[in-house]
């Protein structure tokens, strides 16, 4: 049934118009607008070579045009994760950092603790694969990313942590982003940037993801 429930989502998404890249960590594929309604923006396969990824106080980067969007991480711990089903475990999808709310559009550097969500199989050393599920308004988006957890490893400096929210075409403000700091529990998960933290599984307009799929069972 869950299958049935998230194959629905897919479906509902296929005339979506708002776009997100995933900056950091490095996607499966190169980024294909038409491609994002699709499992994992339409790389079905986990590649061989694996982005090294922070075990506690990791981010995540993403850019939108789209101004007002809603934000999920899901989890999977299979080392060629291909199917819907491999992100659930007993049924229930396996969610790192549930949904928030941005109003804006922008660049968005957003926390991602992965040890604090507790996810059995989600420790240092291990391939991991995390989708993110972004909902624009007018349907579900979504990105991969494969990687290999490590208690030592930082996010590197070479990622800018900043939220530029842009407004019409010429104007922009920058803030810094919270402490990407390892704390305990998912409280290191909470909002994107000072957004406010959904408590719900609905997007703004739709119903998201893990909302439908309960639903749907």
């Amino acid at each position: 049934m869950l299958v049935s429930a998230i194959a629905s989502v897919a479906l509902f998404a296929a005339g979506a118009s708002a776009h997100f890249r995933l900056n950091y960590p490095e996607p499966r594929g190169v980024f294909v607008a038409a491609n994002e309604v699709n499992f994992c923006g339409g790389y079905v396969n986990a590649v061989s070579n694996r982005s090294t990824y922070p075990l506690s106080g990791g981010v995540f980067t993403i850019n939108t045009g789209h101004a007002g969007f809603t934000v999920g991480v899901l989890l999977s711990t299979e080392q060629n994760p291909n199917s819907w089903e491999s992100f659930s475990l007993n049924e229930t999808q396996t969610f790192v950092r549930d949904y928030a709310r941005e109003e804006g559009a922008g660049t968005f550097c957003i926390p991602l603790d992965i040890a604090g969500a507790n996810i059995p199989g989600a420790v240092d050393g291990a391939n991991v694969t995390i989708q993110v599920v972004f909902e624009g308004g007018d349907g579900n988006l979504y990105q991969c990313a494969d990687l290999t957890l490590s208690s030592s490893f930082t996010t590197p400096s070479s990622v800018t942590c900043a939220n530029e929210t842009v407004s019409g075409h010429s104007e922009s403000s920058t803030s810094t982003a919270p402490s990407t700091s390892s704390t305990s529990g998912s409280s290191g998960n909470s909002g994107v940037g000072q957004v406010q933290y959904l408590s719900g599984l609905t997007a703004a307009g739709s119903l998201a993801l893990a909302g439908l799929a309960a639903a749907l069972l």
